[in-house]
């Protein structure tokens, strides 16, 4: 994890092809150039997530060290296309796991137009409960946990009431549906504004 960041890099193998996969670079690579010594890797490819610069920040030293170039789509990997955070933002699941990249996070969402996110989000929510979610930023958790227990989720399910607060956001007034703890300690919010559009903001944006 990048010590300012706090964006993640990945790096996952086949334990009988001896295959490496890295999973975003936006985080000190050395940990896992280690360890593709250590096992023997070959690195295959190098999976993006999405284009912003705190996920892509060591590829051209991967490129550079294996030839590879980020990509979307891998044979090892399902990608599943979740545009919201990012227009061109994916997630990638394999086995029992998902790397949600800045989709799906412990007891938040990725910021952006709500609707989209909450689109993308129902569809990681189609996956096994017990799914590990690896996300682009701090700390793992599971497709049930947040399911149970993110603020967001619930309120989307149904399972829990709007805040329905008045607030300021950006100097415009809005209401206050969901409010989170986040990755960053700010704070995440989704907020629906004078328009009647909804977007999902940092909690620094919002004023209470």
């Amino acid at each position: 994890m990048h010590p300012e960041w706090l964006s993640n890099a990945y790096l996952a193998w086949d334990e009988e092809t001896r295959e490496g996969y890295f999973v975003d670079s936006g985080a000190p690579l050395e940990p896992l150039l280690e360890a593709v010594e250590r096992e023997g890797l070959t690195i295959a490819s190098l999976l993006t997530t999405h284009g912003h610069h705190d996920h892509v920040a060591g590829d051209a030293e991967l490129e550079r060290r294996f030839g590879v170039r980020p990509t979307q789509e891998a044979d090892w990997a399902r990608s599943i296309p979740t545009p919201g955070h990012a227009d061109d933002h994916v997630a990638f699941v394999v086995g029992d796991l998902c790397f949600s990249g800045d989709l799906l996070f412990k007891d938040a969402v990725g910021g952006g137009d709500a609707a989209l996110v909450r689109e993308s989000v129902l569809k990681l929510l189609e996956l096994p409960d017990e799914t590990r979610v690896l996300p682009g930023h701090t700390d793992e958790t599971t497709i049930g946990r947040e399911r149970e227990e993110n603020p967001f989720l619930r309120y989307w399910l149904g399972a829990a009431p709007s805040i329905d607060e008045t607030v300021g956001v950006a100097g415009d007034e809005a209401t206050l549906l969901v409010w989170s703890p986040d990755y960053d300690g700010k704070g995440k919010a989704l907020v629906r504004l004078g328009d009647g559009s909804e977007r999902i903001v940092g909690g620094s944006r919002v004023e209470r």
